[in-house]
């Protein structure tokens, strides 16, 4: 996720190349990102503290109170920017204690500029910081603001949802398989309805119920699927992949 967002930040032109350093421990990546995108590389998380006017953090929630822990603060103004899943503002901003800070949900589209990212904003957080945060982000997608008390659902929903399209849209794939089309065209039919359909709820903001029951006719092929769909369960799997996200989110904050 954090390479998603530097590529889309450099591709826009809203940081140039210097102006970023990327702490990285893996040689191979550092490699990788300094090659890739002429970005500065370091293995020295306090040099990105000292550094950095903006600072985000993208490494893995289990690891924040070492990282943490292993920093002293600059004293200087800085934005920090988290996308650590689960983990609150409490205790972000224990961690950077007088630092404005924004929590942030990105998913996994923002690697093609498709994502839609979740922010919450700290105490310490003016609105400058917030459009500051907006700009960033809507770099790789749509913003949306919800109050923190909702950031483990954004998790279960939107952070987590890309994984539970993808194995819908590879379900329907083997589907068009058994039923003989070949795999290259399977693939090519779910993947368009799948993005189609969006784009159309999407673009005419008709609710998802209402297309349903235009395209089911009486008798027809569509009603045959959605009996199966809804004898199989698959609208409560759904909901409880979303509330069994959001419980792992809590769960990671703790």
């Amino acid at each position: 996720m954090g390479e998603a967002l530097l590529s889309r930040l450099l591709a826009q032109g809203l940081y140039q190349p210097s102006a970023v350093l990327v702490s990285e421990p893996q040689p191979q990546r550092r490699e990788f990102l300094q090659a890739k995108y002429g970005v500065g590389v370091t293995v020295d998380n306090q040099a990105i503290v000292e550094a950095a006017q903006t600072l985000l953090l993208a490494i893995k929630p289990q690891v924040f109170d070492t990282v943490i822990a292993s920093l002293q603060l600059s004293p200087q103004p800085q934005l920090i920017l988290s996308i650590l899943a689960g983990v609150p503002l409490a205790r972000l901003e224990a961690g950077f204690p007088g630092k404005p800070v924004i929590r942030a949900m990105p998913n996994t589209p923002a690697t093609v500029g498709a994502g839609v990212t979740a922010i919450v904003g700290g105490i310490h957080t003016q609105p400058h910081h917030l459009d500051q945060a907006r700009q960033i982000f809507a770099a790789v997608g749509e913003v949306a603001e919800v109050p923190e008390s909702l950031m483990d659902a954004v998790t279960g929903l939107s952070g987590s949802g890309p994984g539970y399209v993808a194995v819908m849209i590879e379900a329907l794939i083997d589907g068009g398989v058994a039923v003989g089309l070949p795999r290259s065209i399977a693939t090519q039919l779910a993947l368009q309805t799948m993005r189609g359909t969006a784009e159309l709820l999407q673009t005419t903001g008709i609710h998802p119920a209402e297309l349903k029951d235009r395209v089911t006719s009486p008798g027809g092929t569509t009603i045959a699927g959605i009996a199966q769909l809804e004898q199989a369960g698959v609208r409560s799997a759904l909901i409880e992949a979303v509330r069994a996200a959001c419980r792992r989110s809590q769960e990671l904050g703790q």
